[in-house]
């Protein structure tokens, strides 16, 4: 990053050399950059270096900002982004007796304002890409995710017994605790096997505080739950409950089903859909959005008149192709 910045204020530089006011010229007419003890630089062999070392990279940048603006009716979104994410580094800083200021020169930015920048603008790109991406998605992908991750809320109650646990526990203590738990949940089995009401003993013996004074009942897709509870709930009938405490990283469970939801229809969680199926294919591809703006530059016409510049990017991509 500091590089970077280093870079476009070079540019700056030599944008003001080349472009305002009285302007050095060296011998042969070029325009002089800098001069030291029986050298002078021009601006010609200052550019020849910056575009070797850096000129794919800035190129880029330029382009893919364009590209952006392009693309981007409305910028509050992203400014709402990047305000949050300062605020909670503000906090983080302030907590630990650090300055954000001075961590933010640190880090290469001017200020502020140019850091926030910053953020709306990586938040922009990542959103143009992941709109590109599920342009990209297929109608049989969709179509499969759905049939498989979306269903109907189902509405339950729940006894959780979780394990009493020291932080610095010993495996074998560890172990007693989980065994203790599990034994208490049988023993609640027995007790709703043997006629006693499901809500009462949910508000005088489970470990869920959220639910607890209200039966233990909550409502809830697949994705608001751990999978071994939505496994459990999910294969009973209505009014049912399970034969066996149900385990997860919680502790274990007592779940009895009240009621499920039918399924929405596709076109109406189509979006929420797309939206997931472009986490997952981020999350097993951490190039995916990078891929994406190559397709996205191709899109628009990209063509690198630089014969240099187009060797250097065309190596960099070549990965992100495959």
């Amino acid at each position: 990053m500091k590089k970077k910045l280093l870079v476009v204020g070079l540019c700056a530089i030599m944008l003001t050399l080349s472009g305002c006011g009285k302007v050095p010229k060296l011998k042969n007419g070029e325009e002089a950059a800098a001069s030291i003890d029986g050298k002078k630089f021009s601006a010609d062999e200052l550019y020849k270096e910056m575009k070797q070392y850096y000129g794919t990279a800035i190129l880029v940048d330029l382009i893919d900002k364009y590209i952006v603006e392009k693309e981007t009716k409305d910028s509050k979104e992203a400014e709402t982004y990047a305000d949050s994410q300062i605020k909670t580094l503000k906090a983080q800083y302030e907590a630990s007796g650090m300055s954000f200021e001075d961590a933010l020169i640190n880090a290469g930015f001017e200020n502020e304002k140019t850091y926030k920048e910053y953020v709306a603008l990586e938040y922009k790109k990542s959103t143009i890409a992941d709109d590109f991406i599920a342009s990209e998605l297929t109608d049989e992908e969709i179509q499969k995710y759905y049939d498989e991750e979306i269903f109907g809320e189902i509405t339950a109650k729940h006894i959780l017994i979780s394990p009493e646990v020291a932080d610095n526990a010993t495996d074998e203590e560890k172990t007693a605790a989980e065994n203790k738990a599990k034994e208490e949940a049988e023993a609640l089995i027995q007790k709703i096997q043997a006629g006693e009401d499901f809500d009462t003993l949910a508000r005088e013996n489970s470990d869920d505080k959220g639910t607890a004074s209200e039966g233990g009942k909550l409502t809830f897709t697949k994705d608001q739950v751990v999978s071994e509870f939505w496994t459990a709930a999910s294969s009973l009938k209505d009014g049912d409950y399970t034969a066996e405490p149900v385990k997860s990283t919680y502790g274990y469970h007592i779940i009895l089903r009240v009621s499920q939801k039918e399924r929405p229809k596709l076109e109406d969680v189509k979006d929420d859909v797309k939206d997931a199926l472009v986490l997952e294919k981020i999350s097993a591809d951490s190039n995916l959005r990078n891929k994406a703006w190559v397709k996205i530059r191709k899109k628009y016409n990209l063509k690198i008149e630089d014969s240099a510049i187009e060797k250097i990017y065309n190596n960099t991509i070549k990965d992100l192709e495959k």
